[in-house]
């Protein structure tokens, strides 16, 4: 059987899923309805209803495992309440504590964490989360190589900046360069 690998700009208040079975699907939208995907489809990892960004999709679950695992870096544009200070941002590469579903507590790994001032080179629409009467906002990358549940978002949060918006730019060596919504098949993914 030849398996087919897809890559895909996921807009926000997007599921990273084909169906969905919960009881308020509401104005969320779901994978299939972006492209024509064949029978057997699964997306790899997942981004939460409110992100955006790199999402990678395939028929072959080895592929799926592989790029879970932690040989691959996923890295994250985060804009994050009030202007983000170093010490957080060393707090965040050394790694965190943060909580886990159960009420159980996990401190992250070392990861890559640096202030951006700008999004050049990505096709990322800045939303505005709240108005300006509610503060400043920043950017920052984190590049992980694990993938706890919301865990970009939680880290932030535990140095004291709530990530407003979070979009990933990248998986591995490849980059987010198609706009929102955007699909395009690849031969190979790796």
């Amino acid at each position: 059987m030849s398996h087919r690998h897809f890559i895909l700009h996921k807009p926000p208040r997007f599921l990273s899923q084909f169906i969905y079975e919960g009881k308020r699907k509401g104005s969320k939208g779901l994978l299939g309805t972006l492209h024509d995907f064949p029978k057997g489809t699964m997306a790899i990892g997942r981004l939460d209803e409110d992100s955006e960004g790199l999402l990678f999709l395939t028929t072959d679950g080895k592929v799926s495992e592989q790029i879970r695992s932690a040989k691959y870096e996923k890295e994250y544009y985060v804009q994050v309440a009030g202007v983000i200070s170093q010490e957080a941002i060393e707090a965040i590469q050394i790694g965190v504590e943060i909580g886990l579903k159960g009420g159980l507590k996990y401190q992250t790994k070392p990861c890559k964490a640096k202030k951006i001032k700008n999004l050049e080179g990505y096709p990322i629409v800045v939303r505005k989360m709240r108005t300006d009467a509610h503060g400043p906002t920043s950017w920052a990358s984190i590049t992980v190589t694990e993938g706890k549940f919301r865990q970009v978002r939680k880290m932030t949060a535990a140095v004291g900046f709530p990530t407003l918006q979070l979009i990933r730019v990248r998986i591995g060596e490849i980059r987010l360069d198609i706009g929102q919504g955007e699909v395009v098949e690849v031969g190979e993914l790796w």
